[in-house]
């Protein structure tokens, strides 16, 4: 659980009623990042986040408090996160979208997977 909860407690990860991998597309770029997330929640059970265009994470995951900080880095989005009071650390993720649907996968594409609703 490092991203969505390290982006969320990934976030919480349920990840059962995936679509196949081949509906994703990478997002490649920060601008086609941004324009994903920008004004919009990022949901799921338990987990209600925000990713600004200028860098910040903020919101809840389960009861606490979720923040951090994010760059793009060599097409990875890269964050720091602090998850009620813990430090989740510095991990770079793989950011691929269907539709409303946002899927963060960890360690540069080789960890765990948490899938976000765009809201």
């Amino acid at each position: 659980m490092r991203f969505i909860f390290a982006l969320a407690a990934t976030a919480v990860l349920a990840l059962s009623g995936l679509p196949a991998a081949a509906e994703y597309a990478r997002i490649q770029s920060k601008s086609d990042f941004v324009a994903a997330v920008n004004g919009k929640k990022l949901t799921r059970p338990l987990v209600n986040l925000q990713v600004t265009s200028g860098g910040v994470i903020s919101g809840k995951g389960a009861v606490w408090e979720v923040t951090g900080t994010w760059t793009w880095k060599d097409g990875f989005f890269c964050r720091t996160l602090v998850w009620g009071g813990k430090d989740l650390g510095y991990n770079c993720q793989v950011v691929m979208r269907d539709g409303a649907k946002i899927r963060f996968t960890s360690d540069k594409g080789a960890g765990e997977s948490a899938v976000l609703t765009l809201r």
